[in-house]
């Protein structure tokens, strides 16, 4: 029998994120697994000029996001899951596969923005490096899809 022992969610916050969010929740509560939420901030590129103060910097883009984790967090340790989270600098998918091998995790539940085309082409896609490198197996929950877990 497969068991799911434990789970890596990685987390922007954005609508396809939460969506993955409330899928580990799903499969840990099912397969009383472990969750370890990721979180990674993106450092600026070294071109950019330290004098433009509208860019945050990485210390304060994790602070931010610190704050959100806590809030996603809670609601794992609420529903009485073992959860724990984490902010890492770096590149996005670099640090998904590093952190999964690291954790030796048996499952990512990772959100899609499904871009494509020219934006897709010009920033890659971390899901789609994921999905290729990763140890384990990879769910991909994308934002407009069907949800197939319920709210009962």
């Amino acid at each position: 029998m497969f068991k799911i022992h434990a789970i890596l969610c990685p987390v922007d916050f954005s609508d396809a994120s939460r969506k993955a969010v409330q899928y580990a929740k799903e499969f840990a509560l099912s397969m009383g697994s472990s969750v370890s939420l990721l979180n990674v901030v993106e450092p600026r590129p070294m071109a950019v000029d330290i004098t433009l103060n509208y860019i945050p910097f990485e210390e304060d883009l994790e602070h931010a996001a610190n704050e959100d984790m806590q809030r996603v967090l809670e609601e794992f340790q609420l529903a009485g899951l073992k959860a724990e989270s984490s902010i890492e600098i770096g590149n996005p998918s670099d640090v998904i596969l590093d952190k999964a091998r690291e954790l030796n995790v048996n499952l990512i539940i990772l959100g899609s923005h499904g871009k494509t085309g020219l934006s897709r082409l010009l920033m890659g896609s971390v899901a789609e490096m994921v999905v290729r490198k990763a140890p384990c197996p990879v769910l991909i929950v994308k934002a407009e899809e069907t949800e197939f877990i319920g709210n009962e």
